[in-house]
């Protein structure tokens, strides 16, 4: 079996997922995905006016943070962690520029588990960009990625299999 299909499988049994409610448009919606928070002690991240709370790091996320440390030369103290349970789920247009993530945030996106399109839009010109991520795919946003550019992950009806995306981060206390 690939490494990325044993890493999917431990992360898969490891992490603690649930299903949070957002608000978009000044309503409550089911996040159409599972996540789980990471990181170091007393982090919040806050985004459609939810705040996730770090759970404390598990070993192998802490591999795969100082291996992108040592690939990216940036510096994580946190992950999202996304599981997409097949081709439904889904995460829509945005751009993650939260005030906790700085101005020019470095972003370090793993994926394991099913192949899926991430779509890129630049915010002035509109052109778009799609990027297959494979599993064990590494894409890295920085710079002002997340000032000139939105990003998604579609409904597809092709995805069958499930997929983890982590996104690692540094937040700015």
């Amino acid at each position: 079996m690939a490494r990325s299909q044993l890493i999917y499988q431990e992360l898969a049994q490891q992490l603690e997922w649930s299903q949070d409610t957002i608000v978009l448009y000044g309503k409550p919606v089911l996040i159409p995905r599972l996540q789980a928070w990471y990181g170091d002690k007393g982090l919040d991240y806050t985004y459609s006016q939810l705040t996730l709370s770090a759970k404390p790091w598990v070993p192998l996320l802490v591999q795969l943070k100082q291996l992108l440390e040592e690939k990216t030369g940036g510096q994580f103290n946190a992950v999202l962690a996304n599981l997409y349970r097949d081709g439904n789920d889904t995460v829509g247009w945005h751009s993650d520029d939260e005030a906790e993530l700085g101005e020019n945030p470095v972003i370090a996106s793993l994926s394991f588990g099913g192949e899926r399109n991430f779509n890129l839009k630049h915010k002035i010109s509109g052109e778009k960009l799609t990027i297959p991520l494979k599993s064990g795919s590494l894409l890295v946003m920085a710079g002002e990625t997340q000032r000139y550019w939105q990003h998604c992950l579609p409904r597809t009806k092709k995805a069958k299999l499930p997929r983890i995306n982590l996104t690692f981060r540094q937040i700015k206390s």
